[in-house]
């Protein structure tokens, strides 16, 4: 009896982890819960990157459907889907806003200057305070905000056209109507 016991247990022990390991490989990492769904974006006020652009507070939230996108210099993925936020900055579609997070201000204004700056804002948030109250994962992260300040979507990782596309900009549009 006690050979057998040896035998079955750690067999079914292989197949107890072959199971959660299968259910594992069918969940998407970048669908990620977010307990701020439909609830009001968390009250801050972040600082200006610069002088000539006004930084961002909860205030600039209300009013009008608007992107938050949470970004970095340092972030290679932010990089990557850093084109889009330009050409629908050009599209002035909505507008995007900008929280830096954790980065050098000299390093976040060259980065800018390169890539160009798709942001109306963009507030900092150097200790990363306010991308903690947002339920931040790390960057990049991207946000749909209705006209009364509620976070209706969220985005983790770098944006792709597809997504851009077929989720945010239907859902934009929707909540402009």
């Amino acid at each position: 009896m006690n050979k057998r016991l040896l035998f079955v247990l750690p067999v079914v022990l292989l197949i107890g982890i072959a199971v959660l390991f299968a259910v594992g490989l069918k969940h998407d990492p970048s669908i990620v819960p977010s307990v701020l769904l439909d609830k009001p974006a968390p009250s801050f006020d972040l600082p200006p990157l610069s002088n000539d652009k006004p930084g961002l507070a909860t205030a600039a939230l209300n009013g009008k459907v608007s992107l938050v996108n949470v970004f970095a210099s340092w972030c290679g993925p932010c990089r990557v889907e850093h084109p889009l936020f330009m050409h629908l900055a050009q599209e002035g579609e909505v507008p995007i806003y900008g929280i830096n997070y954790k980065d050098k201000a000299a390093d976040a204004k060259r980065w800018l200057r390169d890539l160009g700056d798709p942001y109306t804002r963009i507030g900092v948030d150097g200790d990363g305070r306010v991308a903690i109250e947002w339920g931040v994962y790390g960057v990049p992260e991207t946000f749909v905000i209705d006209r009364e300040g509620t976070i209706r979507f969220k985005h983790v990782g770098p944006l792709s056209p597809e997504v851009l596309e077929e989720t945010i900009l239907p859902l934009v549009r929707n909540l402009q109507q």
